[in-house]
């Protein structure tokens, strides 16, 4: 078991205050976004063993086996599957999506064979890998996700009294699902700036007005107002507005449009940076490609809540195996808890102090440390605290 340091990602979406508020450290006045747990190149965790600092990546690499068990090195290979961060919004982040496995792979292997470089901004595929993800809220938490039904789209475009947008309402009334959203959704994402201007000023004037659906306005000319005529903004009036309370949980599978938008939480991912961004970004927008991962379906966002488990565990349940996800909440009173031993894992406290006993080593955790424990070793949880743990799904 090793006491993990972790790097904070300075997104400018981020936080000043939510991240140190949890660890109880003051803020520097600069966004805190995100603070990442796992063995992600761009900001791997560290860990002292014998004497010298390392990377989580390069003990990974080092005895893959030892670190992550048989079983994850034969399904995903000898690197870390997952990736577990605490994300704290204060403005929306991109609109985007995420490709299937077969389209990273395809998709990955057609930029390598163009020889577009790994990090040139107009390259859309970063590695050959999927990127699932679930967010769990330790705040409220608002986010976008998923289309809505396309005739509440044309109720949102008809009240916002704009008289060009009324051709899009009514493809939304009258087409078949997936080729209005398609249609409408390609459009919005290519509307001239002087339109795109004129649906921000309605949204500013839709937001003050009395009715039904001033609240929804609000949070869309909120988001407008963070990216005033970015084709991003139409294109987020398709998508559903969603509130998570503290405990709930969003799963975000392939092709699904979605964008956090203010909040704090726990959030676990496959190790992957394949990201088509709709809008809300400066970043590249692969329009063609995006087209082909959007999935245009009117579904209901996913919220998890979590189901009891062996030792305790609040686990949220996700159709993939990259990750599981897990809550432990001690009151003090229960006893140790011991924690399965077969998966690598890391673990995370966000509230209280969590002591973690392990062989030859005993680690008490204050809200938002963490700690990486090898396949194979077995740990006890205890005090009063609020634990969450990521590992494999085999």
């Amino acid at each position: 078991m090793d006491r993990l340091t972790n790097a904070v990602r300075p997104y400018p979406w981020g936080s000043v205050t939510a991240l140190p508020e949890l660890m109880g450290v003051a803020p520097d006045g600069s966004p805190q976004a995100e603070l990442w747990m796992g063995a992600h190149p761009a900001a791997p965790s560290r860990l002292e063993r014998g004497g010298r600092s390392l990377g989580l990546d390069e003990v990974v690499e080092a005895d893959p086996r030892r670190e992550l068990g048989d079983a994850s090195v034969r399904r995903f290979g000898p690197r870390l599957p997952f990736l577990l961060k605490l994300l704290a919004a204060d403005a929306p982040l991109s609109l985007q999506v995420h490709p299937d496995p077969a389209r990273a792979a395809a998709g990955y292997a057609r930029e390598n064979a163009r020889g577009i470089p790994l990090d040139a901004p107009h390259r859309t595929y970063r590695d050959a890998q999927h990127k699932p993800e679930m967010i769990v809220a330790l705040t409220p938490f608002e986010g976008l996700c998923g289309f809505r039904p396309p005739r509440e789209c044309a109720a949102l475009l008809d009240a916002l009294r704009v008289d060009r947008l009324a051709p899009y309402a009514a493809t939304l009334r009258s087409a078949p699902e997936k080729e209005a959203l398609r249609e409408v959704f390609s459009a919005f994402l290519a509307l001239p700036p002087d339109l795109l201007a004129e649906i921000g000023g309605a949204l500013a004037a839709a937001a003050r007005r009395p009715g039904p659906l001033r609240e929804a306005f609000a949070g869309y000319d909120a988001i407008a107002r963070a990216y005033p005529g970015d084709p991003g903004v139409p294109a987020a009036l398709l998508v559903r507005q969603v509130r998570l309370a503290p405990g709930e949980g969003l799963f975000l599978g392939p092709g699904v449009p979605h964008a956090y938008v203010k909040g704090l939480g726990v959030e676990v991912m496959a190790a992957s940076d394949n990201v088509l961004r709709c809008g809300l970004t400066s970043k590249h927008v692969d329009v063609p490609e995006l087209l082909r991962v959007v999935r245009f379906d009117a579904l209901a966002a996913a919220v998890v809540r979590p189901v009891r488990a062996p030792a305790g565990e609040e686990v949220y349940p996700a159709p993939v195996d990259d990750f599981r996800l897990s809550r432990l909440a001690l009151d003090g009173r229960g006893g140790a808890r011991v924690l399965p031993a077969s998966r690598p894992q890391i673990l995370v406290c966000t509230a209280g102090a969590v002591r973690l006993a392990g062989p030859g080593r005993e680690v008490v955790l204050p809200p938002g440390a963490s700690v990486f424990v090898p396949a194979g070793e077995a740990v006890t949880a205890s005090g009063e605290g609020t634990v969450f743990r990521a590992t494999t799904g085999v």
